[in-house]
């Protein structure tokens, strides 16, 4: 059994962090502070290969694979979230959708652009009244005489509202089966189209330079060709990509983890206390023991869930408890590096402030920690 990553993604990652070090880091606080989302920083990602590494190389992409995505993860998301988190939505479920089932013309139109990192994508599925329950949307898309017709609001959408917008993916409500049940399409809308409308970019409490906004849809007329895939198999779709994006929260909460485990041990080293470092004391000692042991169990299991799917084999069990675990260290270990910060770890200037804000949407993005132990627990009983 061999733990090792191959050595051309030990190499990317290393790349990467160089990156991050020089591209990212010196400039994350400045970013959060003013809110500003860095689109140089997209440009240069793009340049260097890295904004479709799960496309296939016929449209532009690297077709890297799970494991070395995730390792990429962790050295953008230890530099800064709120970027980590930008490339996470558009590497995944802004992109996935059209590379799994976007025809041979979609892929050429819209998804080129994307993996080559000239545009920048976005997902619309959660709504003001459905976000967990998927099936729960009300956006729908009434046909007409040559397309269709979308009326709805999505709500907390990612990098749609960037100069580097190339449109969203929306899933809505196509009709009703024979049975009752509802059924699904996923429709791209391009920027610009008469219809589609964004609102302001949302206050929140973390993530402070990902842009996000609440999307309307009013009267938003979009022809045939701009429906992806076969109409009633929308929800399908999104469920099919989903395990890929739950693995990249998880490597981003893992990247978290990381971060703020390496914060602890470099500010505990450095201040003292009663004449000796904080690192001395054994209250300390077995916090950052605490928190370097979660992160490595976190590790492995984010790791294990990418290698599974790079091998084809079923991943969403795997999905589910990388996700669910990954993100709940990443808050533990986040509040016991502020601890350890003491006061000036409760200070805006401070790296530990920034990663404390960022790590509660850890449990809530891609499915909350409870729809992850329902999946999880699911799972179990189906054995």
């Amino acid at each position: 059994m061999d733990f090792d990553l191959p050595e051309e993604t030990v190499a990317l990652q290393q790349m990467c962090r160089e990156f991050a070090a020089k591209e990212i880091a010196p400039y994350a606080a400045e970013w959060s502070e003013a809110a500003h989302f860095p689109t140089e920083v997209f440009r240069k990602l793009g340049e260097l290969g890295l904004m479709g590494m799960l496309v296939d190389e016929a449209y532009g992409g690297a077709n890297a694979g799970l494991v070395s995505y995730v390792a990429v993860m962790e050295a953008l998301g230890e530099a800064d979230q709120s970027v980590a988190s930008a490339w996470n939505a558009h590497s995944t479920i802004a992109t996935l959708p059209l590379a799994r089932f976007g025809s041979d013309e979609q892929k050429k139109r819209w998804l080129v652009p994307l993996a080559t990192g000239e545009k920048l994508g976005a997902f619309g599925l959660t709504e003001p009244t459905a976000g967990s329950d998927a099936a729960g949307i009300r956006t729908r898309a009434r046909r007409s005489e040559d397309g269709w017709v979308l009326d709805g609001t999505k709500m907390f959408i990612s990098n749609a509202g960037t100069d580097m917008s190339l449109g969203v993916t929306v899933l809505a409500v196509t009709g009703t089966a024979a049975d009752g049940k509802k059924r699904y399409g996923a429709f791209f809308v391009p920027d610009g189209t008469p219809g589609y409308a964004k609102g302001q970019p949302l206050r929140k409490l973390g993530w402070h330079a990902l842009d996000t906004r609440e999307l309307v849809f009013t009267g938003c007329h979009l022809p045939e060709d701009h429906l992806i895939g076969e109409e009633g198999n929308g929800l399908r779709q999104f469920l099919d990509v989903l395990d890929a994006g739950r693995i990249s929260v998880a490597a981003l909460s893992l990247s978290l983890a990381q971060a703020v485990l390496d914060l602890a041990i470099r500010h505990s080293g450095d201040r003292e206390q009663f004449g000796r470092p904080l690192s001395g004391f054994q209250a300390v000692g077995h916090k950052l023991a605490d928190m370097a042991t979660e992160v490595a169990a976190a590790r492995w299991l984010v790791y294990r869930a990418a290698w599974l799917g790079d091998q084809g084999r079923p991943c969403g069990q795997a999905a589910a408890m990388a996700k669910l675990y990954a993100s709940e260290v990443a808050n533990r270990a986040a509040s016991a590096s502020l601890q350890i910060h003491g006061g000036y770890g409760y200070i805006r200037e401070s790296a530990i402030s920034r990663f404390y804000a960022d790590a509660k949407i850890l449990e809530i993005g891609e499915g909350t920690s409870e729809v992850q132990r329902n999946v999880i627990a699911r799972s179990l009983s189906a054995r």
